[in-house]
C-alpha cells in the first residue's frame, strides 16, 4: 500500500484539521492506531508541524468529506502527478550546480565510446545544449584542456538504465539501416 509523504506530519494535520477516526488516520498514514491517539493526546509528535495532504495533491477535500461521513471508509491516496499528465511532455532533466562541472567530461566519454549517437540524444540524456556539445567535440570548450572522458554513470548525470536504453535504441536504429 502507498504511503502518505511525511506520515506523523499527515497525521497530525489530519487530527488537527478533520474529524476523522482514529482508524482511518492510522490506515491511511500507515500508523498503529495508539500512536495516531498519542499525537492526539499531544502526547507524541510534540511540536511537529502539521503536513497538509491537500495542498501537497496526496488527498482531496472531496476524499477527506466522503470518510468523514462514514467512518468504515478509508482514505485513498490520490496517483501523484507525472509531469506526461501535466503538461503533455517530460520535465527538463535538472542537474545540481556540484555536478555540472563534470557534464564535458561525461560529454567527452559519450562522443569517445559512441561517437553515432546524436546530439539530441546526448542533449536530452544530459540535459546539456548542443553547443556544449560542439564546444566538447572541437576542443574549444573554455576548459578543454582538463576535460577526461568519463562514464556518465558514475559522475551520477544518469542512470545505467538511462544509458542503457539510449545505447540499444541507438543500435537497434542502425541495424534498420543497414537492413534497408
Amino acid at each position: 500500500m502507498a504511503v502518505p509523504l511525511m506520515p506523523k506530519a499527515t497525521a497530525v494535520w489530519l487530527i488537527e484539521n478533520t474529524s476523522l477516526t482514529f482508524e482511518q488516520v492510522a490506515e491511511f498514514c500507515a500508523l498503529h492506531i495508539l500512536e495516531v491517539q498519542a499525537i492526539a493526546d499531544g502526547e507524541a509528535a510534540t511540536g511537529m508541524i502539521g503536513f497538509n495532504p491537500i495542498t501537497s495533491g496526496q488527498l482531496t477535500a472531496d476524499e477527506i468529506k466522503r470518510c468523514e461521513t462514514d467512518p468504515n471508509l478509508s482514505l485513498t491516496l490520490t496517483p501523484p502527478l507525472t509531469a506526461d499528465s501535466v503538461l503533455g511532455k517530460k520535465a527538463s532533466r535538472y542537474t545540481p550546480v556540484s555536478k555540472r562541472q563534470d557534464r564535458p567530461d561525461a560529454i567527452a566519454w559519450l562522443l569517445k565510446y559512441y561517437p553515432t549517437l546524436p546530439e539530441t540524444q546526448i542533449c536530452r540524456l544530459l540535459g546539456t545544449t548542443k553547443n556544449m556539445i560542439a564546444a566538447v567535440r572541437g576542443k574549444t570548450h573554455w576548459n578543454s584542456t582538463n576535460i577526461k572522458p568519463r562514464n556518465p554513470v558514475h559522475l551520477g548525470l544518469c542512470t545505467q538504465a538511462e544509458l542503457d536504453k539510449l545505447i540499444a535504441h541507438i543500435a537497434q536504429e542502425e541495424a534498420t539501416e543497414e537492413i534497408g
